[in-house]
C-alpha cells in the first residue's frame, strides 16, 4: 500500500497540538525516562512503542469505561482505546523529533460490524513505517518493525476492510469529536465513525 502524506510539510508531523501535547510535563518526563535508556532514535522509538503497547492497557481489554484522547491524559490515566494509545505514542515520538503520523484502518469487529482502528506511522530512513500500539492479547501479536509491518490486524478486502492510506498530521476530526463527546467507552462505540 502506498502511504500518502496529508501535507508535504514534514514539520507538521512533529507539531504539538491539544491532542498531541508533547510539551506537557507528563509527556516530557516519560520521553526523558525512555530516552535515557535508548542508544539512538531507532532504539528510542522501539522503547516508546513498547511502553505504550505494554504498559497502557487497551480499555476494552480491561473493561475500563473511561475515555481518554489527549496524549498526556492517556499517559496519566494509563488507559485508552487504540486511537488514544496512538495519540500517546505520537506525542512521545514527536517529543524526541521523530516524525509521526496518525493512520486508520477499517476493520470488522467480533460482531461483524465495521470499526475504525487507529495506529501510527513513523518516518525513518526516508520512508514511513506503520506501527500498531493497540496492545497484544491472545490472537494479536503486534511488534515494532521497520522491515515489514507487524500490525495487530491485516485488512481483508473480501470482508470490506481496508487500510486508509492518508498519513494524518493531526487526529481526524470525526474521531476526535467522538472521543471528546463520549461519556464512556460504551457510548463511544456507538459514535466512532466506521470509515473515513
Amino acid at each position: 500500500m502506498q502511504l500518502i502524506q496529508e501535507t508535504a510539510d514534514l514539520s507538521a508531523y512533529l507539531a504539538a497540538d491539544e491532542v498531541i501535547d508533547h510539551h506537557h510535563p507528563m509527556v516530557r518526563e516519560t520521553a526523558a525516562r525512555l530516552a535515557a535508556e535508548a542508544t539512538d532514535s531507532y532504539a528510542y522509538a522501539r522503547l516508546a512503542y513498547e511502553f505504550v503497547r505494554d504498559t497502557i492497557p487497551h480499555s476494552a481489554d480491561t473493561g475500563d469505561l473511561r475515555v481518554t484522547w489527549r496524549a498526556s491524559d492517556v499517559l496519566a490515566r494509563r488507559t485508552g482505546i487504540c486511537h488514544a494509545k496512538a495519540h500517546a505514542l505520537t506525542a512521545l515520538l514527536r517529543a524526541e523529533d521523530i516524525p509521526t503520523a496518525l493512520c486508520y484502518q477499517r476493520l470488522r469487529d467480533d460482531g461483524g460490524a465495521h470499526v475504525l482502528h487507529g495506529l501510527v506511522a513513523v518516518r525513518f530512513h526516508g520512508a514511513w513505517h506503520r506501527q500498531d500500539p493497540r496492545g497484544n492479547k491472545p490472537g494479536v501479536d503486534a511488534r515494532f518493525s521497520l522491515t515489514g509491518e507487524r500490525l495487530a490486524w491485516i485488512a481483508d478486502p473480501a470482508a470490506d476492510e481496508r487500510d486508509h492510506p492518508t498519513l494524518y498530521a493531526t487526529a481526524h476530526p470525526a474521531v476526535l469529536d467522538a472521543l471528546r463527546t463520549a461519556p464512556d467507552r460504551e457510548a463511544l462505540g456507538r459514535t466512532l465513525p466506521s470509515t473515513l
